[in-house]
């Protein structure tokens, strides 16, 4: 058993203008489900598809900006998004880390905190989730 607190699962959050284009891709031709659907006006914002415990989230960047500002005008499309058995021992593990987004807790049952992992500057949330949200 090692101290250090282990992820459960790694999903890219693909950042797009536009979800609906991509989804055939995915549904279609490599038969992933959508399992999260969230609206956005009169078009999708966010969404969450998997296939054999294989997942990949979208979210268009309009949806970004009012979910997430500080992340809305990084350089980088692509935000990994983590779920940890548990965050208190992640940010101790992190600390001191460039905090991108403070430790918020979410509609979703997700305790969150989003930072730069220190060699590419790339965006990685690492989540509890809730038993709720689980």
């Amino acid at each position: 058993m090692t101290d250090k607190p282990f992820i459960k699962s790694l999903t890219p959050i693909l950042v797009v203008d536009r979800i609906e284009p991509c989804l055939p891709f995915w549904t279609g031709r490599l038969g992933f489900e959508t399992v999260v659907s969230v609206p956005e006006g009169d078009h999708i914002g966010f969404t969450i598809l998997q296939r054999d415990g294989v997942e990949v989230m979208y979210q268009t960047r309009s949806s970004v900006r009012d979910d997430l500002p500080a992340l809305a005008e990084l350089a980088s499309s692509i935000v990994l998004y983590a779920r940890v058995e548990d965050l208190e021992a992640v940010i101790r593990l992190i600390d001191p880390a460039d905090i991108v987004v403070a430790r918020r807790r979410t509609f979703y049952g997700a305790d969150e905190i989003f930072l730069r992992e220190p060699a590419g500057g790339h965006v990685v949330g690492f989540a509890q989730m809730s038993e709720a949200g689980a």
